[in-house]
């Protein structure tokens, strides 16, 4: 009778823990499934089950594919702060060996336990007695995580923890999925709004390509019917009417030019923009590139907006430089991206330089690589802000800025095997470094 008292008292806490939970997960849809919204509610089904289970501190692990490694996403315990955001083998330890199995395992003592991945312990200073470790799936049966509980505080875990963690990591996984299938429509919205955008962004772009394009047989025209005049006018006349025509057909060339290349990366863009929403994210198409090229267009169709804030433009290249081979489209990105947000902070009279060169000794990084510099004579950037650049916690301090471009020149760098970071001193400017591997043509 004991027993079974034991196991009816048992049976409630579970019940009670899915009701809770349940309720918790049922209010999260209701209202909406967002991502902050499920890290709460995920939160909140991890501290139900440590309470129904009476552990001291607990974790559930999302696997990374992309490292191959199991993330400590949410924590609760005395170590927590040490731990969100820490990362494992996802071979290693107990948590590692649930999830390449999927089978539940209790452990009465971790230091009986080969498996036991002590590093953790050791770095936080934490001492892990016993745990139970249940496997974390999606709808499809799919391993997506771990879910562990640590440090029983009346004895060992038992068949009914195991149980209980084991609900708690199905409707756990469940509220992940629904998540990611809200997502994937949410996406799915986006992309159709986003071909519809591209098409009007083509619509609209088509007539002032055509007026450039009309422009310049105009002014073709005009400079043979001009020609037609020169017997008819003094000398002196003539040169200077030539002189006035010549310095408006270099900027009349150029403009049109900046109008033809800017069309085309508007328009190219918003297609990569549309198919990243679709989850179409391109390989990088490698072929040979001048570089130096590649800065010049960036350069020219930034001049104007440089010209406004009084910010000159600068294009230096060091010794000779080999056609190598890049993805020239995704590198014109990278170098827009950090001359356009140099510029604004730049004050009138400064400047922003690009560098180019290369170093072919040695093995990459420290040699055999494609250097580029941005460099710029601005304010500089807050320690607050730079640790931060190139990750998904970048903020902008633009208005209205999100940080997003320094994430795409990452992604930029990241798909040419390269490096990127920054040096900076308030006050005097800031240099973005970047090297690739140098892979000549």
């Amino acid at each position: 009778m004991d027993e079974l008292a034991r196991q009816l008292e048992e049976r409630n806490r579970q019940l009670n823990a899915v009701f809770r939970i349940t309720s918790a997960l049922y209010s999260g849809a209701k209202e909406g499934m967002t991502a902050s919204r499920l890290d709460e509610l995920l939160r909140e089904c991890l501290q139900i089950a440590l309470d129904v289970v009476n552990a001291d501190a607990g974790t559930l692990y999302l696997y990374n594919p992309e490292r191959n490694t199991l993330v400590f996403r949410y924590v609760i315990g005395e170590k927590a702060n040490e731990l969100m955001g820490m990362e494992i083998p996802a071979d290693k330890g107990i948590a590692g060996e649930v999830f390449l199995t999927g089978q539940p395992k209790i452990t009465e003592d971790v230091t009986a336990e080969a498996r036991h991945f002590r590093d953790v312990d050791q770095r936080t200073g934490y001492q892990t007695r016993n745990m139970v470790t249940v496997p974390l799936r999606d709808i499809e049966g799919k391993p997506i995580g771990v879910i562990q509980a640590l440090n029983k505080r009346d004895g060992n875990f038992d068949e009914f923890d195991m149980e209980t963690l084991s609900i708690v990591a199905t409707l756990a996984g469940t509220a992940i999925e629904t998540l990611r299938i809200q997502e994937e429509r949410r996406l799915a919205i986006i992309a159709r709004l986003l071909g519809n955008i591209s098409h009007d962004i083509k619509n609209m772009l088509t007539p002032i390509l055509t007026t450039a394009q009309t422009l310049a047989l105009i002014y073709e025209d005009c400079k043979g019917k001009l020609q037609q005049l020169k017997s008819q006018v003094s000398e002196e006349a003539w040169e200077r009417m030539d002189r006035a025509l010549q310095e408006f057909e270099a900027f009349f060339v150029e403009a049109v030019q900046m109008i033809e290349e800017g069309s085309a990366q508007i328009q190219e863009r918003v297609r990569e923009i549309s198919d990243a929403v679709k989850g179409v994210i391109a390989e990088p198409r490698f072929e040979p590139t001048n570089v130096k090229e590649v800065a010049e267009k960036v350069l020219r169709a930034l001049k104007p907006v440089a010209q406004r804030q009084g910010v000159e433009l600068r294009l230096e290249v060091q010794g000779e430089l080999p056609l190598v081979l890049l993805d020239p489209k995704r590198i014109y990105n990278a170098l827009y991206n950090l001359v356009n947000n140099a510029i604004p902070e730049t004050p009138s009279g400064g400047s922003v330089t690009v560098r180019i060169y290369v170093c072919p000794e040695g093995e990459f990084p420290d040699g055999n690589y494609l250097g580029i510099e941005v460099a710029d004579t601005g304010r500089g950037i807050p320690e607050e802000v730079r640790k931060w650049l190139f990750t998904d916690k970048a903020v902008s301090t633009k208005p209205g800025g999100t940080g997003l471009g320094t994430r795409i020149v990452k992604n930029v760098v990241d798909a040419h095997g390269g490096k990127i970071w920054v040096e900076s001193e308030l006050g005097k400017g800031s240099t973005f470094f970047i090297r690739l591997p140098l892979r000549l043509a």
